[in-house]
């Protein structure tokens, strides 16, 4: 895809304060769906996209630090927090269509691209389109690594969980879910990290329109059996693409092992592990996490995209070493492969 990284000191910057006003939503209508995000500061362009279930409002509180040095952008992807939710493809080609189209009206040619757990598919999927437009992959948590998923996302895969969905916000039942949470968080579980995050995703789903909209995109990458997509099988194409890994140790939705095997799978990467951290290590860590950001942004050059590097890289497929074990097992796995 691109030359190899290069690894360079960090360069000087000069600090600019956020103004409240710029962490507002803003709204654009494209193809007929209006799109909400936030759009903050100046400098490199870097989106945030997040989740299944969730919005842009994850990334609120790092929004202003992040700005300092960026343009900020965090779209609310179709079906989710304050965009529209249509009964429409919400398949992760999909929403990378729908990123690169909103970064094209934004007048935004090309990103650093954070995507956190759906996002991080997304991510992958955008920079697999238009590598031409993706300067670096920042991975957090990133779904689309190996088959294993939280059983609970699962079982919201089958038929019947729009009845589950709708039970969930029956009177009583959040007081009994609260209880469930600290009751987990006291007894340390690994899926206590999680569940006031996931609690919070239930609360984001008010209404059946949201609710369909959470379910046709769950069912989009994950089953009864797990996750349905990989990204495993064209990790080599981010060879010279500089790509960072960020993952909890104690994730109880995407397990650690993922950020390894991606790690071993995608050529020149970098991992970082959050120790104690669970599906959201920017929440457990902000400060870690910006910091983390801002370095790797510093100090290395955003992917130069070269479509004759490109098809070698198609043509050689490269699955050598550790790649070609990391793919291998995965298939053996599972048979379903992104198609597109």
């Amino acid at each position: 895809m691109v030359d190899v990284p290069r690894v360079r000191p960090a360069r000087p910057v000069r600090l600019r304060p956020v103004g409240d006003g710029e962490l507002e939503l803003r709204y654009r209508v494209v193809h007929g769906y209006r799109r909400a995000f936030r759009m903050a500061g100046q400098g490199p362009a870097l989106v945030l996209i997040h989740g299944i279930g969730d919005s842009s409002a994850t990334w609120a509180e790092l929004i202003p630090d992040l700005a300092r040095t960026h343009t900020v952008i965090a779209p609310d992807l179709l079906g989710h927090g304050h965009s529209d939710k249509p009964r429409a493809d919400y398949s992760v080609a999909a929403y990378a269509n729908g990123v690169r189209d909103l970064l094209t009206t934004l007048g935004i040619e090309s990103a650093t691209l954070v995507g956190h757990s759906l996002g991080g598919g997304v991510a992958m999927q955008f920079a697999y389109q238009f590598p031409e437009r993706t300067e670096r992959l920042i991975l957090v948590s990133a779904g689309g690594v190996g088959r294993e998923v939280n059983p609970v996302l699962r079982l919201v895969s089958l038929p019947g969980a729009h009845l589950m969905l709708s039970a969930l916000r029956l009177p009583g039942m959040r007081l009994q879910v609260g209880l469930a949470v600290r009751l987990m968080r006291l007894l340390d579980t690994d899926l206590g990290q999680d569940a006031r995050e996931l609690v919070d995703l239930v609360d984001a789903l008010p209404d059946e329109t949201s609710r369909n909209a959470f379910i046709r995109t769950l069912r989009a990458v994950v089953d009864w059996r797990g996750q349905v997509v990989t990204m495993l099988d064209r990790c080599y194409l981010t060879e010279g693409m500089p790509t960072m890994l960020l993952w909890g140790d104690r994730d109880s939705v995407v397990p650690v092992r993922h950020a390894y095997g991606a790690h071993e799978a995608m050529p020149g990467s970098r991992l970082e592990i959050f120790e104690q951290a669970g599906h959201f290590p920017f929440h457990s860590d902000p400060a870690r996490f910006v910091a983390l950001v801002e370095e790797f942004t510093a100090t290395t050059d955003a992917a130069h995209w070269s479509r004759e590097h490109w098809r070698e890289l198609l043509v050689e497929g490269r699955q050598q070493g550790g790649r070609e074990r990391a793919v291998e097992r995965e298939r053996k796995e599972a048979s379903e492969r992104s198609a597109t």
